[in-house]
């Protein structure tokens, strides 16, 4: 056994690890197990920052599975960002001659600059039905993670 100390994640370490993110009922979102582990940057955005709170104070070896609820991963749905679009809006939103059937990922222009994306739920005459909760918010997760280096 060794007696080398263990390094500890923080909020700036680099670390490789391996990871998986999966719905609380199996089925993986993404995972690196059967391939080459991740090396990231803590805080660098290349892990969402809801993971990244679980990876602090893990040390070198730990080998963990969170669960993590909705308010934890994604946050809940919520049905005031369930909207109606006029297709004129949309109109001005799209390329000239863009077809969208239902289930479609539309972007749209925010205020300010930004840009913002919905599922289109609904398809109507004069309107459509938008979705702009996150496709993954409401759900229940695990969060797998092994650690292998901490710098």
């Amino acid at each position: 056994m060794s007696n080398k100390p263990q390094n500890m994640v923080t909020d700036n370490s680099f670390l490789t690890l391996h990871y998986r993110l999966s719905s609380a009922d199996g089925p993986d979102i993404v995972s690196t197990f059967n391939e080459n582990p991740a090396t990231l940057q803590m805080g660098s955005g290349q892990l969402a920052p809801f993971l990244e709170v679980c990876l602090i104070g893990l040390t070198e070896d730990a080998h963990k599975i969170f669960e993590l609820s909705p308010e934890q991963a994604f946050g809940p749905r919520n049905p005031d960002l369930v909207q109606l679009v006029a297709m004129e809006t949309l109109a001005q939103n799209s390329e000239d001659g863009a077809e969208y059937e239902i289930g479609d990922l539309v972007d749209f222009a925010a205020p300010g600059g930004g840009r913002f994306a919905g599922v289109m739920r609904e398809k109507r005459e004069l309107d459509a039905l938008f979705d702009f909760n996150h496709p993954l918010a409401g759900q229940y997760f695990k969060f797998e993670v092994r650690i292998i280096s901490v710098m």
